[in-house]
């Protein structure tokens, strides 16, 4: 649930130790201790192993402005690992015969595109279709609002259709927020006290919730690094749904996953179901790999806050992180958890710093364009911060390493500006792509 789009790129290799029986504990804290120490990532992580958690740390602050420290107990906003459980509901009102996956969803729906099409199968698996309305060119200006069920099914509707249902898959939030109102229609219950009685309750949850404005007591706030922590505006819940509106906590999300797992929400069956890939997506779950291992489970992404849950079912063993402010890229953590389990190298990051005169910061700002990718970026200095921002997209800090040469970490890119030749390569995911300043 978040209009940008974050990859957990995990490596292959030949082959893995089995799991360690005992986690390096010691090597796992050196690198958080790292991650801390240069205010890095914020946030909490927890690893379990048979119902059992063998690690857990929290990071940074859940308030920053009143220096207010995360405990294992800080509720976070964990975005599209919400949809697992709203998968889950589906499962279970299938099971109670109140909902079929060839069900179609004219009946619920009847004015969006090629609804007589489009199966409840077809939602669980991102193969509708229907638009991404959290890609629409004005989300940001109104995501913070709160809406009706109307009103949300009328931006979906207005969004159409981008492909024949069925046809491929692509991943779109609209699908699991069209499966919350269905729900909450063929259950006669609120979405909320669904989520209580259905999971929640028979899972052991007690740190999980249907979320709403942050409540500082119990709940962390989300940040950007923009030379300094910033805050981040709220999503109204009710936008996200089923889609992205739960909080909870890495040792709840965990418990989850050990419950899904284990046959208490669901009957096999139904898991197989949910586990079941096809192009990539299974329903609610996607695969993770990590060598020639591959976990099952969810990524998430809402306002300033990241997550990942994931299970790998042969050795029992469940992994989450959520982070409420990262300038490193969160897939590191989780390389960095695994590798502990395993028993891989943990490699503990060295940060240099490299302090540049701001002053030198002007001759880099300006719109540059590339014939190899059709987006332009806007360069911009703020101050001491120089900030870049691709069309379409929110902005981001970037931070020197060099001179004439700058890395958005948590974005996995680089760019290096060659000023007398108004030039800037950027550098992601392992291209190479020449801009030029207009």
């Amino acid at each position: 649930m978040i209009r940008k789009a974050f990859y957990i790129a995990f490596l292959f290799l030949a082959s893995i130790p089995a799991f360690a029986q005992q986690i390096d504990k010691t090597k796992l804290d050196a690198y958080f201790d790292a991650l801390e120490k240069n205010d890095k990532f914020m946030g909490s992580v927890a690893i379990s192993q048979n119902g059992n958690v063998v690690y857990s740390r929290t990071l940074g602050f859940a308030d920053v402005e009143t220096k207010k420290k995360p405990d294992q107990n800080t509720r976070y906003r964990i975005g599209s690992i919400s949809k697992t459980f709203t998968s889950v509901l589906v499962f279970k009102a299938i099971e109670e015969k109140k909902l079929s996956l060839t069900e179609t969803l004219d009946k619920y729906f009847p004015g969006i595109k090629n609804a007589p099409q489009i199966t409840i199968a077809h939602l669980l698996s991102h193969r509708s279709g229907i638009h991404n309305f959290t890609d629409g060119a004005d989300y940001l200006k109104w995501n913070t609002q709160k809406k009706t069920e109307a009103e949300m099914v009328e931006i979906v509707t207005k969004g159409g259709s981008d492909f024949t249902p069925d046809s491929k898959a692509a991943y779109s939030n609209s699908n699991y927020l069209l499966l919350t109102y269905i729900l909450e229609k063929v259950n006669k219950k609120p979405f909320g006290t669904l989520l209580n009685e259905k999971i929640f309750k028979p899972a052991g949850l007690t740190h999980t919730a249907l979320g709403g404005k942050i409540n500082p007591d119990n709940e962390s706030y989300s940040y950007e690094y923009q030379g300094k922590w910033v805050k981040q505006p709220e999503t109204d819940m009710s936008v996200p749904a089923g889609a992205g509106a739960l909080i909870s906590t890495p040792t709840d999300l965990t418990k989850f996953a050990e419950a899904l797992f284990g046959g208490k929400l669901i009957t096999p069956e139904s898991l197989e179901k949910m586990r079941t890939m096809r192009d990539g997506y299974g329903m609610g779950l996607f695969q993770i790999p990590f060598y020639e291992k591959k976990s099952l489970g969810h990524t998430g992404g809402i306002d300033g806050f990241r997550s990942l849950l994931g299970y790998f079912p042969d050795d029992k063993i469940a992994y989450s992180y959520v982070t409420n402010g990262s300038v490193i890229q969160p897939n590191n953590v989780a390389i960095a958890m695994l590798s502990a389990v395993y028993g891989k190298s943990v490699d503990i990051p060295e940060f240099k710093t490299y302090s540049p005169d701001p002053t030198d910061f002007d001759k880099y700002t300006g719109v540059y364009a590339s014939n190899q990718i059709p987006i332009k970026i806007t360069v911009s200095r703020s101050g001491n911060v120089l900030t870049a921002q691709g069309s379409g997209q929110p902005s981001f800090t970037l931070e020197p390493t060099d001179k004439d040469k700058f890395k958005f970490e948590a974005g996995g890119l680089s760019m290096e500006f060659i000023p007398a030749e108004k030039k800037m390569l950027l550098r992601q995911g392992g291209g190479v792509f020449d801009f030029r300043k207009e």
